[in-house]
């Protein structure tokens, strides 16, 4: 399967780490946050990458190059200025063929086992699949919620608590047909639609995460990785 890393955010809230470096290739434990996730992926045998990129994108391409030396294919999507997440993923679909593809967020870390996502989408029935992770303290509230394997919007009676999107997901080319090559366009509307036709499934990760939204956690970060 194929999978795209989004990594065209202009990360306003790591300035002024960002003004000369994009968010991606900001580093932690020794190396790129994005290729913390290129060397995962390869791992699991998911060798077929798209990255998109929009500020300072050359670079990106520059410290990557074709993948080869990480044992992958990565091809680019230039987007010239973001186009956000659903937008910036409906200008890759060129790139990303017919079949599900698992779509993971440049500016995270995670141990989430990438190993099981190619036969999640051998058997996907949905329109997208989410890993949802605990909620971290700088959004307490959550963004969906999780009965059995289906995410929903509410808690429909049960005793569960939101959980926060990942930013990691599995996504059926489909759901982004309509969207207007090169328009900007958000996932979350796309996803509560979705949500609310019950076309969502879903999974909880509880193990490492983090959102490395600021320079504060990005050096917390850097702290962890490196003392293990």
């Amino acid at each position: 399967m194929l999978a795209m890393i989004l990594a065209a955010g202009r990360g306003e809230r790591m300035r002024p780490l960002t003004d000369h470096t994009p968010k991606p290739l900001l580093q932690a434990g020794g190396k790129p946050l994005i290729v913390w996730h290129i060397e995962r992926l390869v791992r699991a045998g998911i060798t077929d990458l798209v990255i998109n990129h929009a500020h300072l994108g050359m670079q990106i391409e520059q410290a990557l190059g074709d993948g080869s030396r990480f044992g992958a294919r990565i091809r680019y999507s230039d987007e010239g200025s973001a186009l956000e997440t659903a937008g910036g993923i409906a200008f890759a679909l060129p790139l990303l063929g017919d079949e599900p593809f698992a779509v993971v967020n440049g500016d995270i870390y995670c141990d989430y086992d990438f190993a099981q996502l190619p036969a999640l989408a051998t058997q996907m029935q949905d329109n997208a699949h989410l890993v949802l992770v605990d909620n971290p303290t700088h959004n307490p509230k959550g963004d969906f919620f999780l009965h059995k394997n289906r995410v929903t919007d509410s808690a429909h009676g049960t005793q569960h608590s939101a959980l926060t999107f990942s930013g990691i997901g599995v996504y059926q080319p489909a759901l982004f047909a309509n969207i207007p090559r090169g328009s900007k366009a958000p996932l979350a509307p796309l996803l509560r639609e979705q949500i609310a036709l019950g076309r969502v499934s879903g999974e909880h990760h509880r193990g490492i995460w983090v959102d490395v939204g600021t320079p504060q956690r990005l050096r917390e970060l850097d702290q962890q990785l490196r003392a293990h």
